[in-house]
């Protein structure tokens, strides 16, 4: 599955959540790049956070990032510290 260039910056985003903690969301600020704000409007539309400018990751979100972020780390790429 090749990755294009809107799914890149959804896995992007989705490597910022930090997962140790439920209570951590993020805020995608309007003065955020256009790619960024896109990536986590579409997040929102497939229910992976709770708000169309961050909030919180869903279940779905939580599961989605956990397992996107195993694969990341058995694949040996550089993620944003979370």
């Amino acid at each position: 599955m090749p990755i294009s260039p809107q799914l890149n910056a959804e896995i992007r985003v989705l490597t910022l959540f930090n997962l140790d903690s439920a209570m951590e969301g993020i805020k995608v600020h309007k003065s955020a790049d256009a790619d960024t704000v896109a990536a986590i409007s579409r997040l929102y539309e497939k229910g992976l956070v709770t708000q169309q400018d961050g909030g919180y990751l869903t279940d779905l979100g939580i599961h989605c990032a956990e397992h996107l972020q195993t694969a990341l780390r058995i694949l040996g790429a550089e993620m944003q510290p979370s």
